[in-house]
């Protein structure tokens, strides 16, 4: 055995070595690599898209807007160019699925916190309720980041058109009540090109994991 050992084990050892790099690259190949859909009004629920849209099967991307934010100043596209952001729809004092949506988009900004290429953008859809001080106390109790994260307010009609019409997230509310939304658990996910990513449930952990890993990919694009 030694012998044999000895005159073939060169050949064995490169054999080994050759037959593991084969492998690897034979199961590189074979892997799926990852991939995000792009989101367009066609391919979500029509409940949370507004119905002049709800055909739209390509080349949807969130329309340019302008709000302000919890300082008082105002927040457009620009501010948000080049970026990676989340997006959610929620209002200062609920009680039910908020405070969960608000820790978890949290640890968002803490995961992403040394990356300047991701923001979040929250929109309250009680305008007439949470004006800007509201917001300010809001972000101060939450340990919002100013630089990397918005909670803006504005003109109702705006923030209903950008809810149904962009992020393709937010139930319309009672249809005798012009611009009356409800808003749901979904956080939406946008690319440097404006294009919805994807949808994520905010109270859920398994989603943030998902949210996270997205954000990761499309940080490396």
């Amino acid at each position: 055995m030694s012998r044999f050992l000895k005159k073939y084990g060169l050949f064995l050892g490169i054999f080994v070595v050759f037959s593991i790099v084969v492998l690897s690259l034979f199961y590189s190949a074979l892997k799926p690599k990852k991939t995000l859909p792009i989101y367009n009004p066609a391919d979500v629920n029509p409940e949370l898209v507004d119905s002049t849209i709800q055909y739209k099967s390509k080349y949807h991307t969130i329309a340019d807007f302008s709000f302000t934010n919890q300082n008082g100043k105002t927040i457009t596209q620009k501010d948000y160019e080049g970026k990676i952001y989340v997006a959610d729809f929620f209002f200062t004092t609920c009680a039910t699925i908020c405070p969960k949506m608000t820790t978890n988009l949290s640890e968002i900004q803490t995961a992403f916190a040394n990356n300047p290429k991701v923001k979040l953008l929250s929109h309250t859809v009680f305008p007439e309720t949470d004006n800007v001080a509201v917001l300010k106390a809001y972000a101060k109790k939450h340990n919002v980041d100013d630089s990397q994260w918005n909670l803006v307010t504005g003109d109702k009609k705006e923030i209903y058109a950008m809810a149904r019409k962009s992020y393709l997230a937010v139930k319309m509310g009672k249809p005798e009540e012009l611009y009356d939304m409800v808003h749901t658990e979904n956080f939406v996910l946008v690319d440097t090109k404006k294009r919805v990513r994807g949808f994520y449930d905010g109270t859920n952990k398994e989603d943030m994991k998902r949210l996270i890993e997205d954000i990761t990919f499309l940080s490396n694009q």
